[in-house]
């Protein structure tokens, strides 16, 4: 059985991928806040199959948009036909650190095609993916999971075949597919999924502050924490658990220094084609959420179309700061 050992993180805190809003610029941004990894938003296998012959080391950036800088980089793909798994597994390799599967996403649009948390019942295909995402891969391969599809009654038999498949880490988000984000996620799964299999767990579900990862590191024995909404409203959060996890006591970021990064999250974004406006105008929300008078801003920038418009408003706040 092949298997291969993860990079070495300077972080045991991840940035979640998100659909919408884990982009290039932002994933960057969070990278230099100490974010250990950065995941690309999820990919159709079916999608970079049919571009296979034209996605060579020039052309993937027309696809896949990611920066060097962001190493080391994993990229989420999903799908379950097996043959395009397997012409997009030969694509990715080249060009990526990890490749992670992404059975977790509970979207109705996409489990309707027997892709992501719908494979949660399906544990024989999910073998066939697994085995096949391993063959072709000359890096890890890790994979994303909820519990189950009603009840949490699935992740281990799931964690069990990635573990004999050669998977390198599962990361594990403790709610049904039936929860979507609501109610809590049972944070005892993760500790389970981690007695049971031999191979490294990631937790993710629910980390608000530094105190909630070292919580969840503690309580659960996983060996690393992934973030995703909480990251997307403070990217800062990565540098104060860092802290956190380093001498028990973080710092407070100042209000200036948060819009200064705003101002370099879109100096990364004016460099991709594919980050939409509407994703920089929800980052410039995000970044001035705790900020005195940030209500009343957010409230200006949501009838603005166009980037220099939301720059502008933004300077003004930012110089209208105490």
């Amino acid at each position: 059985m092949k298997s291969y050992n993860l990079p070495i993180f300077n972080s045991k805190a991840f940035f979640a991928p998100m659909a919408g809003v884990s982009d290039p610029a932002l994933r960057l941004v969070c990278k230099e806040l100490g974010a250990g990894l950065v995941v690309t938003e999820f990919v159709s296998v079916n999608a970079i199959s049919a571009k296979e012959n034209e996605l060579g080391a020039d052309r993937i950036m027309d696809f896949v948009e990611f920066s060097e800088k962001e190493r080391p980089l994993s990229i989420q793909l999903f799908g379950s036909d097996l043959d395009r798994i397997e012409q997009a597994v030969k694509v990715v390799t080249k060009h990526f650190d990890i490749i992670d599967y992404n059975m977790g996403c509970p979207a109705p649009h996409i489990t309707s095609e027997m892709a992501c948390s719908a494979l949660l019942q399906e544990p024989e295909l999910t073998r066939k993916i697994f085995k096949t995402l391993v063959k072709h891969a000359t890096v890890p391969v890790s994979v994303k999971i909820r519990s189950g599809i009603s009840k949490p009654d699935k992740y281990l038999e799931i964690g069990k075949i990635a573990e004999e498949e050669g998977i390198s880490m599962i990361t594990l988000h403790p709610r049904t597919v039936k929860q979507g984000y609501s109610g809590k996620s049972d944070w005892t799964l993760i500790k389970k999924l981690k007695e049971h299999v031999s191979i490294a767990v990631c937790g993710n579900g629910d980390i608000e502050t530094p105190e909630d990862a070292k919580r969840m590191l503690d309580e659960t024995g996983c060996d690393y924490v992934m973030i995703g909404r909480a990251a997307a409203k403070n990217p800062f959060i990565f540098k104060q658990v860092n802290q956190y996890l380093n001498t028990g006591k973080y710092s407070k970021i100042a209000e200036k220094s948060r819009l200064k990064y705003f101002f370099k999250y879109v100096e990364y974004a004016r460099k991709y084609k594919n980050i939409k406006v509407s994703s920089i105008r929800m980052q410039a929300m995000n970044f001035s959420k705790g900020c005195i008078g940030g209500k009343e801003l957010r409230g200006k920038l949501i009838p603005v179309k166009d980037l220099d418009g939301i720059v502008d408003l933004m300077k003004k706040f930012y110089r209208e700061l105490k």
